[in-house]
């Protein structure tokens, strides 16, 4: 599958997928404010009782085998160096006013996900066996005088058959709990926002 619509950070970066997803909502804002929200977002403030049984879910295995849980005081795609950024994910690029793309490369469909650092200039080439590239982008667009629309959307592509039938089976679970998490990220950036 390839993207469709007018070339963007993310049809660049993650031309070829497997699964993507996509959401929107109208913002109550001008694009300025909705970008510099998305731009700041901090994803520990996105939360709803789904999320937070979520992550306590997906966080049980390494719990059980006693792994400590990291305390982070932040999660920003745009860290400063006194803080951990999102651990794994990587700044595609960026558009101001426009378009904030981000990507990260691993074992999503692991019960403990195995992250693996890829420079932003292997990113899209990059296609080692046994792996999947998540590629996501906040886009903003003018609706009408101090009205925004902010899009989210998720894309994944793994790097061989077997990737792929193991992603394909994890997606058929996660999906709507995806679908979920990206909602309530643009809730919180609307909010953040006004």
């Amino acid at each position: 599958m390839t993207g469709a619509g007018p070339a963007d950070l993310l049809d660049a970066r993650l031309p070829t997928y497997d699964v993507a997803l996509t959401e929107h909502l109208t913002v109550e804002a001008d694009v300025p404010a909705v970008f510099q929200a998305a731009h700041d977002l901090d994803f520990l403030t996105v939360r709803t009782p789904l999320l937070a049984t979520a992550f306590f879910v997906r966080g049980l295995p390494a719990r059980l085998s006693g792994k400590p849980s990291p305390e982070l005081p932040a999660l920003r795609l745009f860290a400063d160096p006194s803080s951990s950024g999102l651990p794994g994910w990587l700044v595609l690029g960026e558009v101001p006013d426009r378009e904030i793309a981000f990507g990260a490369v691993g074992k999503f469909w692991q019960a403990d996900i195995e992250w693996h650092d890829v420079p932003l200039d292997r990113f899209t080439a990059f296609d080692e066996p046994g792996w999947g590239k998540i590629g996501c982008h906040f886009l903003i667009r003018a609706n009408g005088p101090g009205r925004s629309v902010v899009s989210y959307e998720c894309r994944t592509g793994t790097t061989d058959p077997e990737s792929r039938k193991k992603m394909m089976r994890y997606w058929w679970i996660i999906r709507p709990f995806v679908g979920h998490i990206m909602r309530a990220t643009l809730r919180t950036i609307a909010a953040d926002a006004r």
